[in-house]
């Protein structure tokens, strides 16, 4: 029954709002056509269909602005007036009872609240649609930051999932617009982050990551968590005392450099995504904030580790590549590298896509480059693969998003920004380890323990082998030292042919740094 009456209530906001015309208006039917200007009759819907949307998902409550939020990021699915009042979804949420946040600590720990904390702030200090977050103090004297999920959250996210996936189901099905939207893929994308958040065991262990990662980078301050007070539904972690980044006059006023805090960022940013391949994909400026403290002043906290993003090699080593070609204008490469990929159809035209690519990219070239917009590029060149169906992987869709994220709070900080300039390092240094001797050395230091495993057991694994034939031992004998030649030889070539790989590599690493730096 709650179902229902959750349907009927969706139902009223999608008339409400207009939505039933602006699906009918994706129909090229001139049955629905009709039908759609006599549903329009005697209601007011002036207003952009962005808008409408953003208002009608707000109207919906915090899952559906979560859904709505995140599809904000597939820029590569969605129009661009959609795409951009999407993105003003906020996830402010009235918090809710702190007696009910009590009680969940407690049937998590098992005990009173007070045998877990010392003091335990009642009021909270943040709210949003999956948890709010208490400051408290542990019975040793640290301060903690208690982050407490809104409960029954689980079931009233599996009905608006239901919900969601039988609405993703009649788009795919009534429209051809909506058929290449992908409306199921975006909803089990949905799906599969909203779960993520709801274990907060998860989001610790994705911060931890991170801690240990950004350790020798003196940048970034990551909180460090709490094990023993850890909970799929309670989080304890190390109480941050900062400065929200988007106070910029009062950091300004307290000494900090702003245009080095916004190359910082960036720096942090790439040194994830470039050297790690493990990436805080939620940076939006609610969790961000600037350390004041003496012993770490200027430097940025990182909060909310929910959504990480991650790359394989094969992801950087695309991504790489996509860049060398894009710096030295080759847009063929760029179309023959989406083919290779496997992310276009494999009777794409080459050509046809190469000229697509270069109608996105030539405008850049001419001009500074602290007018050049990196996540611009990326996103006008997912807009442009929807016309040749690419498959966007879903952690480039996160790095593409955080991307626009890092360069709007940076431009937003410092607008003489070259993120060009600053970005430049981390990839010269990926490139060098990609093609250079180091990689070769890397590889063949991994292999190392096989090998050494391997060689000890070849005595007897040759006596085991003799043995089972004596009855023509002379001529395995025979062919055994003809092998033991041809595998000297072998040997010997192999040897050879590494010394001069390891010096053409040497002398292509040197035409690349001037080729392309």
């Amino acid at each position: 029954m709650s179902r229902l009456f959750r349907g009927v209530f969706i139902a009223w906001v999608v008339l409400r709002f207009g939505l039933d015309e602006l699906v009918l208006s994706g129909f090229r039917n001139p049955v629905l056509r009709g039908l759609r200007r006599l549903v329009s009759i005697g209601r007011n819907l002036r207003s952009p269909r962005g808008q409408r949307l953003r208002e009608a998902l707000e109207a919906l409550g915090p899952i559906f602005v979560k859904f709505g939020q995140v599809l904000s990021t597939r820029r590569d699915l969605l129009p661009p007036d959609i795409a951009e009042e999407l993105a003003r979804l906020q996830d402010r949420v009235p918090p809710f009872p702190s007696a009910v946040a009590v009680a969940t600590i407690e049937r998590a720990f098992g005990k009173p609240l007070n045998e877990v904390f010392a003091d335990f702030d009642q009021t909270p200090v943040a709210s949003a649609s999956i948890a709010q977050v208490h400051f408290a103090t542990l019975k040793d004297g640290r301060e903690v930051a208690v982050k407490v999920l809104r409960p029954n959250m689980l079931p009233v996210i599996e009905k608006d999932l239901a919900l969601m996936r039988t609405m993703a189901g009649w788009v795919g099905k009534l429209s051809a617009d909506g058929k290449r939207l992908k409306p199921r893929e975006v909803v089990a994308e949905f799906d599969k982050y909203l779960h993520d958040e709801l274990d907060l065991v998860r989001e610790a262990s994705n911060a931890a990551q991170l801690r240990r990662n950004m350790a020798d980078l003196n940048l970034v301050l990551i909180p460090e968590m709490h094990w023993d007070h850890c909970r799929n539904e309670v989080l304890v972690m190390e109480r941050m005392k900062g400065v929200p980044i988007s106070q910029v006059e009062r950091l300004r006023a307290a000494g900090v450099d702003i245009p080095k805090l916004a190359r910082d960022g960036v720096t942090i940013f790439f040194t994830q995504v470039f050297r790690d391949g493990f990436f805080h994909a939620d940076m939006h400026p609610g969790n961000i904030q600037v350390s004041l403290e003496p012993a770490t002043f200027g430097r940025y906290i990182s909060l909310d580790f929910g959504i990480v993003g991650t790359l394989t090699q094969f992801d950087k080593e695309y991504l790489a590549q996509n860049f060398t070609a894009f710096f030295r204008r080759d847009y063929k490469r760029v179309a023959e590298l989406h083919i290779e990929s496997g992310w276009v159809p494999p009777d794409t035209r080459v050509d046809e896509l190469e000229a697509a690519i270069r109608a996105v990219c030539e405008p850049y070239f001419d001009r500074p480059l602290k007018e050049i917009s990196l996540g611009m590029v990326l996103m006008r060149l997912f807009q442009t693969s929807r016309r040749f169906n690419v498959e966007i992987q879903p952690q480039l869709v996160l790095l593409q998003k955080t991307l626009l994220n890092i360069e709007g709070l940076g431009r937003e900080l410092d607008p003489e920004l070259d993120l060009w300039s600053t970005a430049k390092p981390f990839l010269e240094t990926w490139m060098n380890q990609q093609i250079g001797p180091r990689k070769l050395w890397e590889q063949l230091k991994a292999e190392a323990p096989h090998y050494a495993k391997l060689l000890p057991e070849l005595p007897r694994l040759l006596h085991d082998y003799l043995r089972q034939r004596p009855h023509d031992l002379g001529r395995e004998v025979r062919e055994l030292v003809q092998e033991q030649r041809r595998t000297n030889r072998l040997l010997q070539g192999i040897l050879y042919g590494g010394v001069g790989f390891v010096l053409g590599l040497l002398a292509m690493q040197l035409l690349v740094r001037v080729r392309l730096w």
